[in-house]
């Protein structure tokens, strides 16, 4: 385990753009990606007639072999820096990009998004920065991709980071914070290196830029909430909950409870890397044994927290959501399986409350009949049994979902208020 601190990096755009180029040729820049691998995919992209391809290629068949089922090494999507190790989560476009960033990679607190030099704002562009803001990413980096392809123009470069700041504005994006970069993800310009393509340019290389970045306040000041992934019975030591610890902190000695199940108990011991630890911070994945708990008391999906402050269950809640791929329209009654931490419940879509501009956030039509794809609404959400889950203004950690169903995500949001039972 890297002793650097660690960000997650979630890398946006229109699925043509140049991202799994992108992703490749960080990998490859910070060393994570092997030589011989690159070389051996280097070696297929020319037999195939896509000399060049190799980057692309690297990401390509990782996505293939995911699509498969089989594991991956977690190294090819992690990669560091001289200040930072970071993990990319996976992007929007991958099937299970939201329910990755809702469940177990955490959410990502950066993104650089991806806009190709030559065709510039693309309506999937504005669906994923509109995606990022609602999921509460707050840094962004644009990287004008496929300079290349544009000659290294600099005005052509001025004008699609125009295009962008306008988007940016809409959804309420700090335009300030942003930084834009003209990069070749497929030649290599200004990822590690500064290119002599682009003299106009005197900002930083890509990798300079995600050094730079704020590093994350860990949420160790939220109240202990800890998702519930697993239960195991251990001889001589009993009932051992395993989860990753979200906000807060858990200590020996704690007394805790856990929602919905509605038990509580004294924590007796922790352990980590299978050591017995004293406390476990967020970020920490740990066994943990509470005395007077058993195995049928709690289940996965449960929640812990402090008994005097308990993770909160909800009778309903107001959401926000963004349609990504629903084959017809949504209407009040739709019941869905709704993935929130470690928890998957059905809940009842009870009524839909507004409808929003998705590219400004605005109130587009109050109480709709319907909602469709790309659509950004406020519904409310009756869960058919007990769900524990915050509002994302509180425990953001807690506060996003994905809906799924036939298969698919094909809703992804932040949950707003919560209507206790």
């Amino acid at each position: 385990m890297s002793e650097k601190p660690h960000q997650n990096l979630a890398i946006i755009g229109h699925v043509d753009h140049g991202k799994s180029t992108l992703v490749g040729r960080l990998l490859f820049e910070t060393g994570s990606v092997p030589e011989h691998v690159i070389e051996q995919y280097r070696e297929e992209a020319e037999e195939k007639g896509k000399g060049g391809f190799e980057f692309a290629y690297v990401m390509d068949n990782l996505a293939e072999e995911r699509e498969r089922g089989l594991t991956i090494d977690i190294a090819h999507q992690e990669f560091d820096t001289d200040e930072y190790y970071f993990t990319i989560v996976d992007t929007p476009g991958h099937r299970d990009f939201v329910k990755n960033m809702i469940t177990g990679a955490s959410q990502a607190d950066h993104a650089v998004l991806v806009v190709a030099a030559d065709d510039g704002v693309q309506p999937q562009t504005r669906e994923h920065v509109f995606l990022s803001r609602t999921l509460g990413i707050e840094e962004l980096i644009v990287a004008v991709n496929k300079m290349d392809l544009v000659d290294y123009d600099e005005d052509r470069f001025r004008e699609v980071v125009e295009e962008v700041k306008g988007l940016l504005k809409q959804v309420r994006f700090a335009v300030d914070d942003a930084s834009f970069l003209p990069i070749s993800a497929f030649e290599g310009d200004n990822v590690a290196d500064h290119s002599e393509n682009t003299p106009w340019y005197d900002g930083q290389t890509l990798l300079e830029t995600l050094n730079s970045l704020p590093e994350p306040e860990p949420p160790t000041d939220a109240p202990l909430r800890l998702p519930i992934q697993d239960v195991y019975t251990i001889s001589g030591i009993g009932t051992v909950p395993v989860g990753r610890v979200e906000t807060g902190t858990l200590n020996t000695g704690d007394t805790v409870s856990f929602q919905p199940s509605d038990v509580a108990g004294e924590v007796k011991t922790i352990e980590m890397h299978h050591e017995e630890v004293p406390r476990a911070e967020p970020g920490d994945n740990v066994g943990f044994n509470v005395r007077g708990i058993g195995k049928n008391d709690i289940r996965r999906g449960d929640v812990c927290g402090p008994a005097d402050d308990p993770p909160s269950v909800a009778e309903t809640f107001q959401a926000q959501l963004v349609v990504m791929q629903h084959p017809s329209v949504i209407t009040a009654g739709y019941t869905p399986v709704f993935h929130a931490h470690t928890a998957q419940v059905a809940c009842t879509i009870e009524s839909l409350d507004q409808k929003l501009d998705p590219a400004s956030g605005e109130v587009a039509e109050e109480n709709p009949d319907f909602i469709e794809n790309g659509d950004a609404a406020v519904v409310t959400v009756r869960p058919q049994k007990p769900l524990s889950i915050e509002p994302a203004s509180e425990i953001p950690e807690l506060g996003s979902f994905a809906v799924r169903d036939m298969g698919q995500t094909i809703a992804a949001g932040k949950v707003l208020s919560v209507t206790e039972r």
